[in-house]
């Protein structure tokens, strides 16, 4: 580490310290064209006074200091996290710094995400000896011209999610339709008020699939971001249904709400290895617009 710079490790932020942390964020993405953070990682940092309200986990804040400002920036969050430095201070060790604060005290396996997949990261990477171990495709199409039919299942209707009364069902759909992934399986009841709460919730875009009983079964929440692009936010059904055909309706109805508010593009994330979920968005006529890649390391 050189002179003047310095790693500090904080279970929170100050309000001034997540000024200078989305300052560095917005920063690197004019620099490199995609931004460095997460929507969940965005969420930590800007509620980070309020610890209790973010759920469960024990998250930790790096900050790489120098006289001149904040150089560099890492989230770790049981063992998994994300990591920028500012395009004024890179090539002067502050990623391998942050790096090796992460590594620092963990016992076992140490993840970072790096969106873009850019050679910055892959050298980081290859420096400190982590290896590459999975990749989120983000994948887009048009919502101009016309959009797939996916017709409901028989007795499945569609209706919009309801604060403060569909929480906790939605919840346990969730966490059995991701029960293997690392992210979403385990989403709080924290996590999803958050969410309710920023600007962009719109109930109205939270297609509920439900039986006759009013039962959940499935849904596709939607997201419109400030840029203009629809996003097929989370979409899941519960694997304990046997409802054929039930995902590309959900897809295909999010679509149309999409396109419906006037938008003319979407996106979705998908893992690379998740074959049939990726067959599934390339019939439906999306195709990937670019990878994120997590690095990860064993102790």
């Amino acid at each position: 580490m050189s002179a003047g710079q310095r790693v500090r490790a904080a279970d929170r932020l100050t309000a001034a310290e997540a000024a200078d942390v989305l300052a560095l964020a917005d920063a690197a993405a004019a620099s490199d064209g995609v931004f460095p953070l997460s929507e969940d990682t965005l969420l930590r940092v800007r509620h980070s006074g309020h610890v209790d309200a973010l759920g469960a986990g024990s998250p930790v804040h790096l900050l790489s200091e120098t006289p001149d400002g904040l150089a560099g920036y890492a989230y770790l969050d049981r063992s998994a996290g994300e990591l920028v430095v500012h395009p004024r201070f890179r090539r002067r060790g502050h990623g391998t710094a942050l790096v090796n604060a992460a590594l620092a005290g963990q016992e076992a396996t140490v993840r970072f995400w790096a969106h873009g997949d850019g050679p910055g990261a892959r050298a980081l990477a290859e420096r400190t000896g982590f290896d590459r171990v999975r990749v989120l495709f983000q994948m887009r199409r048009s919502l101009a011209g016309p959009l797939p039919e996916a017709p409901l299942p028989p007795g499945v209707t569609l209706r919009q999610f309801r604060p403060g009364v569909d929480e906790d069902a939605w919840l346990k759909v969730n966490a059995r339709a991701f029960a293997d992934h690392p992210e979403q399986g385990r989403w709080t009841i924290d996590d999803l008020r958050l969410r309710e709460e920023e600007p962009w919730f719109d109930p109205a875009g939270f297609l509920l699939a439900v039986d006759i009983e009013d039962t959940l079964l499935g849904f596709h929440w939607t997201k419109v971001h400030p840029d203009g692009i629809g996003e097929v936010y989370v979409l899941g059904v519960d694997p304990a249904g046997h409802h054929r055909g039930l995902g590309s309706a959900l897809t295909v109805a999010g679509l149309k709400y999409l396109a419906g508010r006037g938008l003319d593009t979407v996106k979705l994330y998908a893992d690379e290895s998740n074959a049939v979920a990726v067959r599934l968005y390339r019939r439906l006529g999306f195709e990937v617009w670019s990878a994120d890649v997590s690095y990860q390391k064993t102790r």
